[in-house]
């Protein structure tokens, strides 16, 4: 017979909800899928569901001694450097194990014009002085260092729309879930007139086509390199997730 394994899933992606839906009948698993709660309106989701922060690396750590858990998975976004950190220090403090489920960064392709930099600051300044109609994907948070470049248009998208929009004098703010569609990507861009495309490099399928549709057009990208990932296992394919809990199933 085997035994009950509990699982907290740290989530707010694709991945997460993937595995969320991978565990959702499953008698032999208890997960639990929080979501930090920048999202005003996230996904439902299959599992049960907390939403809010844990209070630090400390504050996890508790919780998951004081919920009994087996195993903890950070399938949150590979920009998430703070919450990842937290679930590193927590791992180690409560002595459950952790595994990292993130999709693999994108990789440039024939065609593509891509310039690759460390920080959303530097994706700022390579924009250069010329004013330029920008297209902004990478999400709400951040979006305040482009206040330091306000000659250019900028089409925001993002979930929710962020209060930062004020501090950029010209823009336009689509909010849309991905995934999106190549045709869609592409009209789009010739709709607004799209010169260059800025996003981070956190890869995964939803929304991919917005850089085939920018080859596609001849358009540049600025994509800002994700943070290296430390100490944890990692895994990109559900597969190999559900391999690693049935290896972390406690004895019967």
């Amino acid at each position: 017979m085997r035994s009950l394994i509990r699982i907290l899933i740290l989530g707010g992606t694709t991945q997460a909800s993937e595995l969320a839906r991978a565990l959702a009948d499953r008698a032999d698993v208890s997960p639990l899928l929080s979501l930090a709660g920048r999202t005003q309106n996230p996904a439902p989701a299959p599992i049960p569901c907390r939403i809010g922060g844990f209070g630090g690396a400390d504050g996890l750590a508790t919780f998951l001694r004081a919920e009994n858990f087996d195993a903890l998975i950070d399938a949150t976004h590979p920009f998430a450097e703070k919450i990842s950190a937290n679930a590193r220090a927590a791992s180690a403090a409560s002595g459950v194990p952790l595994l990292v489920f993130s999709r693999p960064a994108w990789a440039p392709g024939d065609g593509d014009q891509w310039r690759e930099v460390a920080t959303m600051a530097d994706a700022v300044a390579a924009l250069g002085d010329a004013p330029r109609r920008v297209f902004l994907t990478q999400g709400r948070l951040q979006l305040a260092a482009f206040a330091a470049a306000p000659q250019h248009y900028y089409l925001v998208r993002a979930i929710d729309k962020p209060d930062e929009l004020r501090l950029l004098p010209h823009h336009k703010f689509i909010s849309a879930r991905g995934p999106f569609t190549l045709e869609g990507e592409r009209e789009l861009m010739r709709a607004e007139g799209i010169e260059i495309l800025v996003s981070k490099n956190s890869g995964g399928g939803a929304t991919a086509a917005k850089l085939v549709a920018a080859r596609d057009l001849n358009i540049p990208v600025i994509l800002v390199a994700r943070p290296e990932a430390e100490g944890a296992a990692e895994a990109a394919r559900l597969d190999d997730v559900l391999d690693w809990i049935e290896a972390h199933r406690p004895a019967p």
